[in-house]
C-alpha cells in the first residue's frame, strides 16, 4: 500500500471557473478519484472503525446528492469545498472526531418524532436523560 505523504502544498490547487458544464463534471471527476484513491489511507492515518468501502460509500452519497446540478458555477463552488475538505483530512488538519462525524453523519440518525406527536403520547423520552449513568 502506498502512502501519502502529507505536504500541504502538494496537494493546494488554484480556484478555476469553468467555462461549460463538461469542464465543471471533469475537475469533479478528478476530486472523486483523489477521495477514492484516499479512502485506505484516511482510514490508516485516524485509525478509523470503518473501512476503506465504508468511505467509498459515503463519497459516492455525496457526489450523487449533487448529480443533478447542471450550473457550471455550482459545480465549481462545490468542487472547491470538496477539494478543501479533502486537504484538510489528508493534511491531519482534522481530529478523529471531526472525521467521524464526516462519515457517519447521517448513517445512525433516528428519524424525530415531531412535537405534537410526542405531546399526545404524553412523553418526551429525549428530555429524560438522567444526570449520570446508574
Amino acid at each position: 500500500m502506498t502512502t501519502i505523504v502529507s505536504i500541504p502544498s502538494r496537494l493546494a490547487r488554484a480556484t478555476h471557473v469553468s467555462g461549460t458544464l463538461d469542464v465543471a463534471r471533469a475537475r469533479a471527476r478528478v476530486l472523486y478519484r483523489e477521495w477514492y484513491r484516499a479512502a485506505p489511507e484516511i482510514v490508516t492515518v485516524y485509525a478509523l472503525p470503518l473501512s476503506a468501502v465504508d468511505i467509498r460509500a459515503w463519497l459516492r452519497r455525496e457526489f450523487e446528492k449533487n448529480r443533478h446540478i447542471t450550473d457550471p458555477k455550482v459545480i465549481d463552488v462545490l468542487t472547491l469545498k470538496g477539494r478543501q475538505e479533502y486537504q484538510e483530512t489528508i493534511n491531519t488538519w482534522k481530529e478523529y472526531p471531526h472525521v467521524m462525524t464526516m462519515f457517519t453523519k447521517g448513517m445512525y440518525d433516528v428519524p424525530q418524532k415531531p412535537f405534537m406527536q410526542k405531546f399526545l403520547e404524553g412523553r418526551d423520552e429525549e428530555a429524560l436523560v438522567p444526570a449520570s449513568p446508574p
